[in-house]
């Protein structure tokens, strides 16, 4: 068999997860008794998980999470008051195909943004487009775009996200710059006419603190199709090990 003129071939033609596979299968002796078809469908497999797996890569490195944090590593006895149904039933990601929204609730340290984090690294597993944002510093960024004249093209770029988490959310008061640019972003997602070749509005995972109903304007658009997370308990202290987190 002419192996490397074979891994040259497809490594010429981008198929770099089929010549992994043809690599891989050619060095078990077992794989010689495949059909021709049993041996192009494996190889097909190959180049999918490796094409899946560059684009979540890609979706992750944009998202910009804050933490990394996996659904799978939820542990639900640790978060009093989180529903486990609920949010694996929000882990599918049927709400961001439905293009509800997310309210997170609950007192400081109970693990709100690892599991928006979760959600978001499970969007991008899935194909979604995702960002992460503190409120405070997206509001200094905006507040930096009005200034250098990247402010139109910032707010187009968070309308056109399938999925974008709000964090650090908090009580303090807006000043009135930050109250339009919240309303700018949220009327975005939630009227798709204002976006020209948008064919439909994407919705917000927000996660807030202890008043959800504060800002009554903006959280309009948001609760009346909102699945809600409210979370309770002290605040959990810092895991030992800090490389496996549990939350």
């Amino acid at each position: 068999m002419l192996t490397h003129p074979t891994l040259d071939l497809l490594h010429s033609l981008g198929l770099h997860g089929m010549a992994k596979g043809f690599k891989d299968r050619d060095a078990q002796s077992e794989a010689r008794s495949l059909e021709h078809a049993e041996w192009l469908a494996l190889l097909l497999e190959h180049e999918k998980a490796l094409r899946q797996q560059k684009r979540f890569e890609s979706r992750a490195r944009a998202a910009k999470l804050r933490h990394a944090a996996c659904v799978e590593d939820v542990d639900y006895r640790a978060i009093r008051g989180l529903d486990r149904a609920l949010f694996l039933k929000l882990a599918a990601g049927d709400w961001i195909r439905a293009r509800h929204n997310l309210l997170v609730t609950g007192p400081c340290g109970v693990g709100k943004s690892r599991l928006a984090c979760a959600l978001g690294n499970k969007a991008c597993r899935d194909d979604f487009s995702v960002a992460y944002h503190r409120v405070p510093r997206l509001f200094a960024a905006l507040a930096l775009g009005r200034v250098d004249g990247r402010y139109t093209k910032m707010l187009r770029a968070i309308a056109r996200l399938d999925l974008l988490i709000l964090d650090d959310w908090g009580p303090e008061p807006l000043d009135a710059d930050q109250r339009r640019d919240l309303l700018e972003i949220v009327e975005d997602r939630y009227n798709p006419a204002r976006l020209r070749h948008q064919p439909a509005a994407r919705r917000s995972l927000v996660r807030n603190h202890r008043k959800p109903h504060h800002r009554r304007r903006v959280l309009d658009r948001l609760v009346h199709n909102a699945y809600r997370i409210e979370l309770k308990g002290e605040r959990k202290q810092k895991q030992a090990a800090q490389d496996q987190p549990v939350f």
